[in-house]
C-alpha cells in the first residue's frame, strides 16, 4: 500500500529544458489550499500519489497552473495511449454531447454501434461479441461470470474454479481483487472465494522457474482437478511489473484449456490499444483467447471498458441478465471511436515499439549502472517496470522506488507511485505519441533520482 504523500513544500533546483520545466517548490505553496481541502473531503485512499496538481495536460505533457511541466511517464496510469487532450478526441465528445444524447442505458444509439463493430473488425477472427462497460475491474467481473457459467453449463457446479495468477492485479471491485494475487490485498475480505486458486506467474524474475510443468504441479499440490477448472485469467503482461510470462508457456496455457474445456481469459486493460508495439498485447504470444479485458486507453479519456469474446461464450447470459447502467454510453463511445482511428492513422503502435527499444536500451544501460540496486528492467514498448532491490540481500526495496519517483517528480518527470511487491516496482508508460528524444530525456531524469537516491 503506498504511503501518504508528504505535502511540506520542497525547495528544488529550477528545470528549463525544452519538455520540462520546474520553476516552484514541490509541491507549489500556492496548491496547498486545494490539496488540504481535498485531505479533509476525500478519504486517504486518495492520498497515495504525488500531490501535484492537473491543469491542463497535451500530448506527452502535464501542466498545473503555478508555471510547471512535466514529461508524462504515467498516462494517467496508462490511459492516455493517444496522447493527453487530444483535439480529435476531444470534439469527438463534444459533438455527441451537442446532439444532444448523453445517455442511453441499453437502448441502441448509433455511437454504440459504431464502436462495437469497429472492435469486432479489430479483433481477431472468433472474438465476435462485444459487451461495453465502464471499467477495467467490471470486465473481470464478468469474465469470472461468464466463465463460472459455461464452466456449469459443461459440467455442473464441479466445475468452477477460476485460476489466476501470484503478483496478478485485475481490479479494486470485490471479485476482481479477490482474483488476483496480492495477498496483502485480500486482508480485509473476511471469506475469501475457495474457487480462486492462484499459481505462480511464470516472470524469471520473483519466479526463477518459467516452465508450463509449474503451473500443472501447483494445481495438483493445492488439489485441483484439472476438469474443475472453468477458466483460467492472466494479465498479458503483469501490471505490477511490467512482466511477460514465455511465449511457449502461454501456448501450452492455451492447449491446456482447450484440452480440459476451460476459458482462457486474457486481461488487456493495461495491455491493449498498442501499448506493447501490436494492436493487441496477446499477440506476441501468437495466441488468441476466448475472452479479453479492455479498458484504460479505450478511449484516451472518458471511462469506458469492453468485453469481447466468442459468441458462444457471451450468449450464455439472456436479455436483461447481463446489463449495466452506463453500458455503451454515447459520450464515451464517441471517444473510444476517435481514440481508435488516432492510435491507427498515426501508427502509434509502431512508435511504441519503435521509441520502446530506444527506451528499453537506455533502461538498460542505467540497470547495468546500478546492477546491485536494479534486479530487473521488464517489459515491452511503452510499458516498462523497473524493479528495485537492496543491496544486501536483493529483496525488493520500496523505499528506494519511492524516492526515485519523488526525485523523478521534483525533475519534471510524472510518475505514479511504485507498485508490485513492496511497493518497489517503478512503472514507465508514456503515452505512445511520445517522441523518442523526449523519452531519452526523461529516462536521463530518471537516472539523475537514482544518483541522488543513493548518494
Amino acid at each position: 500500500m503506498s504511503a501518504e504523500c508528504e505535502l511540506t513544500p520542497k525547495t528544488v533546483p529550477h528545470v528549463l529544458t525544452a519538455h520540462r520545466r520546474i520553476v516552484t517548490p514541490i509541491p507549489p505553496p500556492e496548491s496547498l489550499p486545494l490539496l488540504e481541502q481535498l485531505r479533509r473531503e476525500e478519504p486517504r485512499c486518495m492520498t497515495g500519489q504525488p500531490p501535484i496538481v492537473w491543469e491542463t495536460a497535451e500530448g506527452f505533457l502535464v501542466r498545473d497552473p503555478y508555471g510547471n511541466q512535466w514529461i508524462d511517464f504515467s498516462s494517467g496510469v496508462l490511459i492516455t495511449n493517444a496522447g493527453h487532450g487530444r483535439k480529435e478526441i476531444a470534439d469527438a465528445i463534444t459533438a455527441q454531447a451537442q446532439a444532444p444524447l448523453l445517455t442511453s442505458y441499453c437502448f441502441p444509439n448509433r455511437a454504440r454501434a459504431a464502436l462495437v463493430h469497429r472492435l469486432v473488425e479489430l479483433s481477431p477472427p472468433g472474438l465476435d461479441n462485444v459487451f461495453l462497460l465502464s471499467t477495467g475491474s467490471e470486465t473481470v467481473e464478468c469474465a469470472i461470470k461468464l466463465g463460472r457459467a459455461r464452466g456449469i453449463s459443461l459440467g455442473g457446479h464441479g466445475k468452477t474454479i477460476v485460476v489466476s495468477f501470484d503478483r496478478a492485479f485485475h481490479g479494486r471491485t470485490l471479485g476482481s481483487q479477490m482474483i488476483g494475487g496480492f495477498p496483502a490485498l485480500k486482508e480485509w475480505i473476511a471469506n475469501l472465494d475457495p474457487g480462486m486458486v492462484q499459481v505462480p506467474f511464470p516472470d524469471g524474475y520473483h519466479t526463477p522457474d518459467t516452465d508450463f510443468g509449474l503451473f500443472e504441479r501447483t494445481l495438483e499440490q493445492k488439489r485441483v482437478a484439472p476438469e474443475a477448472v472453468c477458466a483460467v485469467i492472466m494479465e498479458t503482461y503483469q501490471g505490477s511489473g511490467a512482466s511477460f510470462a514465455p511465449a511457449e508457456y502461454v501456448r501450452e496455457l492455451r492447449r491446456w484449456c482447450d484440452a480440459h474445456d476451460a476459458v482462457l481469459v486474457m486481461d488487456e486493460v493495461q495491455a491493449g490499444f498498442g501499448r506493447t508495439g501490436p494492436f493487441w498485447g496477446f499477440e506476441h504470444y501468437g495466441i488468441v483467447p476466448d475472452l479479453m479485458c479492455l479498458g484504460k486507453g479505450i478511449s484516451s479519456s472518458l471511462p469506458i471498458s469492453a468485453i469481447i469474446g466468442r459468441r458462444k461464450i457471451m450468449d450464455l447470459f439472456g436479455p436483461g441478465s447481463m446489463t449495466s447502467t452506463h453500458s455503451g454510453n454515447p459520450v464515451c463511445c464517441a471517444a473510444a471511436l476517435a481514440n481508435i482511428e488516432l492510435l491507427l492513422a498515426e501508427d502509434l503502435p509502431g512508435n511504441s515499439r519503435r521509441v520502446g527499444e530506444a527506451l528499453h536500451k537506455e533502461l538498460g544501460r542505467i540497470a547495468k549502472r546500478f546492477e546491485d540496486r536494479i534486479g530487473a528492467v521488464h517489459g515491452k514498448g511503452l510499458a516498462v517496470g523497473i524493479h528495485c532491490r537492496t543491496a544486501k540481500d536483493g529483496k525488493p526495496d520500496g523505499e528506494l522506488a519511492r524516492k526515485v519517483v519523488e526525485g523523478c517528480v521534483e525533475r519534471g518527470v510524472m510518475l505514479f507511485n511504485p507498485v508490485g511487491v513492496g511497493g518497489s516496482t517503478i512503472k514507465i508508460c508514456p503515452p505512445l505519441c511520445i517522441t523518442e528524444d523526449a523519452s531519452l530525456e526523461a529516462a536521463g531524469v530518471v537516472e539523475e533520482a537514482f544518483e541522488a537516491a543513493l548518494d
